[in-house]
């Protein structure tokens, strides 16, 4: 995947606070030590002097006399970490207080292991690089919080369903489906009259994601297909595409409100096509009937979509205008 310079610039930010944290706390800790329990700080500090002492006989060969200087350094700098850790235990400190403790013990927060980049600091980029795609498409993320029963009908449609009973029914599925969110999540398509809530609820849906540490790519399809229209013709840099690929959830918004050309439609299928078979969950909203769907896009992303994906049937009055009727929204 391709990062933006800025998402390195941040994660190399980020990195280097925990690393400033990391050490400060430690030295923070050590004071403590030297001033509560000078005899714990003088094995702490005999501990350090061994390390280097190892370190110099190392640099030194692989004579006899050297590999058994070795042994002996290591044995004894074992011991007497032992000893110093039933000291701290004894006097009311965890065992492993005076340890480094980085975010990331892996790369002990540098980003980097072997010279291989760690998958932190690929989690940060990934991060960054989608918040930028994502103020890019500008939707407003809501919260399940927020959402209105009331502003559904309780008057039966003449298929028998009723509006309220069945938004209720949808909001539980879909808080559930954030809250319970994994690798092994369905797809969903959001279909049904405009200002039911699809964009509402599937923003709840990325809000809530996003909290939880996922990575989450959110927005118009009208918006993301100029971005990725612009960067593959050179108008633009970035990758778009490659993170729309990754992410762990891609929320696309409005299908049909794109300019339709048979590159999007390419594009569409490329997308769809990779998640499911790379088994990443993706959700698309429409306000697109069947019928429309059907005569608008080709037969392989109308069945990619059909089979695919979970069908989530929104229904009711417009709430924007029930908004409106209520005074809320001016």
């Amino acid at each position: 995947m391709k990062y933006t310079e800025n998402a390195f610039e941040r994660a190399e930010s980020i990195l280097t606070e925990r690393q400033q944290k990391a050490e400060s706390e430690h030295n923070s800790r050590l004071q403590e030590i030297a001033d509560k329990a000078p005899e714990i700080y003088r094995l702490y500090s005999e501990s350090l002097r061994l390390n280097y002492a190892l370190i110099g006989s190392i640099g030194k060969g692989g004579s006899q006399n050297v590999s058994q200087q070795i042994t002996d350094i290591r044995d004894k700098n074992l011991e007497l970490r032992k000893t110093m850790r039933r000291m701290l235990e004894a006097c009311g400190y965890p065992e492993d207080y005076l340890q480094y403790h980085y975010v990331c013990e892996r790369c002990r927060d540098t980003g980097y292991c072997e010279g291989v980049r760690c998958g932190c600091m690929k989690k940060l980029l990934a991060d960054f690089t989608a918040e930028e795609v994502n103020s890019y498409c500008s939707i407003k993320l809501g919260d399940f919080s927020e959402f209105r029963a009331d502003y559904y009908s309780t008057k039966p449609l003449p298929n028998g369903e009723v509006p309220r009973e069945k938004m209720i029914k949808m909001y539980e599925y879909l808080r559930g489906y954030a809250e319970h969110f994994d690798e092994n999540s369905q797809s969903l398509f959001f279909f049904g009259r405009t200002g039911l809530g699809k964009t509402f609820l599937s923003s709840c849906i990325a809000k809530e994601l996003i909290s939880q540490g996922h990575n989450v790519v959110y927005g118009s399809i009208l918006k993301l297909m100029r971005q990725i229209e612009d960067e593959r013709f050179n108008r633009s840099d970035g990758d778009t595409t490659s993170i729309l690929l990754n992410t762990d959830l891609l929320i696309l918004d409005d299908l049909g409100s794109e300019f339709q050309t048979q590159f999007t439609d390419s594009v569409l299928y490329e997308l769809i096509n990779e998640r499911i078979n790379n088994h990443r969950p993706t959700i698309i909203s429409t306000n697109l009937t069947t019928k429309e769907l059907n005569k608008k896009y080709n037969d392989r992303i109308v069945s990619r979509i059909v089979g695919c994906f979970i069908p989530c049937s929104f229904v009711g009055n417009d709430v924007r205008l029930e908004k409106l009727k209520n005074g809320e929204l001016r």
